[in-house]
C-alpha cells in the first residue's frame, strides 16, 4: 500500500501568509498558556496535599513501635564472604 500526503505549499499572497502566521502564533500561545495552567495546578494541588498531609501527621502521637518492649540495637546477624576483585564468584 503506497500512502503519499499532499505537498504543503506556501500561499502566494501576502495578506494570507500574515494571516497563517498570526493563527500558528495564537495557536502555540494557547498551547503555551494551556500547559502552563497545568503546571501551575498541578503544583498548587501537591502543596496543597502536602501542606495537609503534614498538618495530619504532626496532630498525630507518635506511637511507639513495639510498647512495654525492652529497647533492641539495630544489629544485622548473618554471614559473610569476602569476595577478592577479578575472580568470578561461584554460588
Amino acid at each position: 500500500m503506497y500512502f503519499s500526503m499532499p505537498s504543503i505549499r506556501r500561499p502566494r499572497h501576502p495578506l494570507v501568509r500574515a494571516f497563517s502566521l498570526l493563527l500558528g502564533v495564537a495557536v502555540i500561545g494557547v498551547l503555551l498558556v494551556f500547559g502552563l495552567v497545568v503546571a501551575g495546578v498541578l503544583l498548587v494541588g501537591g502543596g496543597v496535599l502536602l501542606a495537609v498531609r503534614q498538618w495530619k501527621h504532626g496532630r498525630a502521637p507518635a506511637k511507639p513501635a513495639v510498647p512495654n518492649a525492652a529497647h533492641q540495637p539495630a544489629v544485622l546477624e548473618g554471614e559473610f564472604v569476602v569476595i577478592q576483585q577479578g575472580r568470578p564468584v561461584a554460588h
